[in-house]
C-alpha cells in the first residue's frame, strides 16, 4: 500500500517475527550469543524471558535458522497444561507417532527416539516458546526429561522461551532443583531511545529504505508512546506510514504519530503507553530531554 509511495521494496514493520528483520540491540544480541553459547557447552536448560512483544520469538526463529546440522530440533508453540499432556507435545514436535499411546509408552518412545538419534551423532534440542503456560507440574515433568542421558552424555537439551510469569513460578520454593538446572537466562528489556532509532533505521534499510523517512522528533515520539517495545514500535511505524502516505506526505513526523496514537485511543483500543502529547510542552520534561538527545545521537550516525 505505501511502499511504492516510500520507495521501499517491502513491507519493514510487519507484526510477523521475521529473523531476516532481527536487530541485534545489546540484549537481543546477547540473546542470541546465550543461545549459541549454550548449544555448543550443551548446557542443560536455555532460558530467554521478555515481556509481550519483546522480541523473544524472533530472536529463536533466528537462533533456528542459523542452526548446526548436527541437531535435531523440535519446536512447541503453546503448550499449555489445560490441553494435552507435556509427552504428547513433546511427541508431536518430533513427529513422534503418539496415537493410542499411555504416558508410559510415550516416555520410552521418546527415550528410543533420543538414544537413536544420539547413535547418529546428532544432539537433540527441544524449543518451547510461551513457556510461561507450562506451569509447575509440566516444568517438573521437562526437568525429569533433561535427565535422560547416555553414559555421562545428556540427550536432550530444552530452551524454554517465556514472558515474565515464567521467572515467577521458577522462583518459587519448590522450583530449586530446576533452577539449579538452568545454565543459561537472558532477559530481553525493551529498547533505548537510541535503539529505537536504530531499530527503525534498521527495519526500513532491510526493504531498501533510510530513516530519513521519519523526522527527528517523530522517532522520539514512537519511542515516548511505545516505550521501546518492538511489537508496538512495528504497529505505530506501520500505521504512521499509513497515514503519512493517504495524506501525501513524504516524511513522517511527530504530529503524524500522535495522530495515529490519538485515535487508536479515540476507538477504545489503547495498545500505546501515554495520552498526552510530549512535544506541543514549552518546558520539555527532562524525560523528553534525554529522549531527544539520544535520538538526536542515533539519527547523526544513520546518517554518517
Amino acid at each position: 500500500m505505501y511502499q511504492d509511495f516510500y520507495h521501499l521494496t517491502g513491507k519493514p514493520f510487519s507484526l510477523l517475527p521475521d529473523p531476516d528483520f532481527l536487530f541485534l540491540s545489546r540484549r537481543h544480541g546477547r540473546a542470541v550469543n546465550h543461545l549459541e553459547y549454550g548449544t555448543v557447552t550443551e548446557a542443560g536448560f536455555i532460558v530467554i524471558t521478555g515481556d509481550v512483544g519483546a522480541g523473544k520469538t524472533t530472536v529463536v526463529r533466528h537462533y533456528l535458522q542459523h542452526l548446526n546440522t548436527d541437531l535435531t530440533v523440535g519446536l512447541i508453540n503453546n503448550a499449555s497444561a489445560s490441553v494435552g499432556n507435556l509427552l504428547g507435545w513433546v511427541a508431536a514436535a518430533f513427529d513422534i507417532d503418539r496415537r493410542g499411546k499411555d504416558e508410559v509408552t510415550l516416555y520410552n518412545d521418546f527415550v528410543e527416539f533420543l538414544t537413536l538419534q544420539y547413535g547418529k551423532g546428532k544432539r537433540t534440542v527441544l524449543v518451547i516458546d510461551e513457556a510461561q503456560n507450562l506451569g509447575r507440574d509440566m516444568l517438573e515433568e521437562l526437568r525429569v526429561l533433561s535427565s535422560i542421558n547416555y553414559g555421562k552424555d545428556q540427550l536432550l537439551q530444552l530452551i524454554l522461551v517465556g514472558q515474565p510469569e515464567l521467572l515467577d513460578t521458577l522462583k518459587q520454593n519448590d522450583m530449586q532443583q530446576f533452577r539449579q538446572r538452568i545454565a543459561v537466562h537472558c532477559h530481553l528489556d525493551p529498547l533505548t531511545p537510541r535503539e529505537t532509532a536504530a531499530y527503525i533505521g534498521h527495519r526500513l534499510a532491510v526493504v531498501e529504505g533510510t530513516l530519513a523517512i521519519f523526522e527527528e522528533d517523530a522517532l522520539g515520539a514512537v519511542h515516548y508512546y511505545t516505550r521501546g517495545v518492538p511489537r508496538l514500535i512495528n504497529l505505530l511505524c506501520d500505521q504512521a506510514l499509513t497515514y503519512g502516505f493517504s495524506e501525501d506526505q513524504d516524511v513522517i513526523t511527530a504530529q503524524i504519530v500522535m495522530e495515529v496514537v490519538t485515535d487508536r485511543a479515540a476507538s477504545g483500543l489503547r495498545p500505546f503507553f501515554n495520552g498526552e502529547s510530549p512535544w506541543t510542552k514549552t518546558n520539555p520534561s527532562a524525560e523528553m530531554k534525554s529522549i531527544r538527545k539520544e535520538i538526536a545521537a542515533a539519527f547523526d550516525a544513520a546518517q554518517s
